[in-house]
């Protein structure tokens, strides 16, 4: 009978830690650690001042211009809430199409460096989190310039995205790889185009890619391999050198990183994710 009690009440105290532990996050709260960490939107969508710092006050306002080695010039969107220049009349489910499926309300593509190839694997319940915070921000009026492409852009990204389960968050390294991949789309940068496609999957995360330089306005920069197979990579690199490299754009051999790899908001993860993400960076052993 004393066992049964005792049973009872640490599968309620279990219970009631779980709750607690599922209520502590809200989806807006999600969204906003995505957005502003791992997601890095501001990297790009927020406007910068001469120098090449980040605005305050005009988070994620858009207007941003960098030249693209490949693409051409780009110019980031306002993705405020603002109703005329931004996504304010965007419905939630409006703003998950465009993440997962690259396209707005009004049938336009959304058009690359913006990585829709990774964020179709977004969660339904991350996707949705997304749409969520960027509800809640504060609007930002600021009408931007058309980018200018210099090459063929393709006109789908694919079927729509009807559902995509949530990650498996037992193994630290298939969630590094959802965090890495889908989230921070680190795949797209770190692979290199090849064989006519915009990124050749066979040297994923081979680094190689031309990139604009964000610390040089003008300027290009190219990513770095980051497989653990490789002795240009990452295998004789320690735990905490890769985490320096990821929240401090510092290297193993004391070089800095262009701020193309964007530190600043990577150094704001969570501990858990870091750890999550070097493990699944441990497991990269390209051919």
């Amino acid at each position: 009978m004393r066992h049964g009690l005792i049973n009872l009440l640490l599968a309620a105290a279990f219970l009631g830690l779980a709750a607690a532990t599922a209520a502590a996050e809200t989806p807006v709260e999600r969204g906003r650690y995505l957005v502003t960490t791992i997601g890095a939107c501001g990297s790009c969508h927020t406007p910068r001042d001469g120098a090449g710092r980040p605005i305050a006050g005009r988070e994620l306002g858009g207007g941003f211009e960098f030249g693209d080695p490949t693409l051409g010039h780009i110019v980031a969107t306002n993705i405020t809430p603002d109703n005329e220049t931004g996504i304010g009349k965007w419905s939630a489910a409006d703003i998950v199409t465009a993440l997962r499926d690259g396209k707005r309300p009004d049938a336009t593509l959304i058009r690359p460096p913006m990585p829709i190839p990774a964020y179709r694997h977004l969660s339904d319940t991350d996707a949705g989190a997304i749409a969520s915070y960027l509800k809640t921000v504060k609007p930002v009026r600021n009408i931007v310039r058309e980018a200018q492409y210099k090459v063929p852009l393709s006109p789908s990204y694919g079927a729509p995205i009807a559902h995509v389960p949530e990650p498996d968050r037992r193994s630290k390294a298939v969630y590094g790889g959802y965090l890495g991949g889908s989230i921070g789309a680190c795949v797209l940068c770190h692979t290199p185009p090849g064989d006519g496609k915009p990124y050749d999957m066979s040297l994923a995360y081979f680094g190689g890619r031309e990139l604009a330089d964000f610390g040089h306005p003008g300027g290009n920069t190219v990513s770095r391999n980051i497989t653990a197979g490789s002795q240009h990579g990452v295998s004789d690199w320690t735990d905490a050198q890769i985490k320096r490299a990821i929240t401090q754009g510092i290297r193993a051999d004391g070089a800095r990183l262009s701020p193309t790899m964007p530190f600043q908001w990577y150094r704001r993860m969570a501990a858990g994710d870091l750890d999550a993400i070097v493990a699944f960076l441990r497991t990269l052993n390209p051919l």
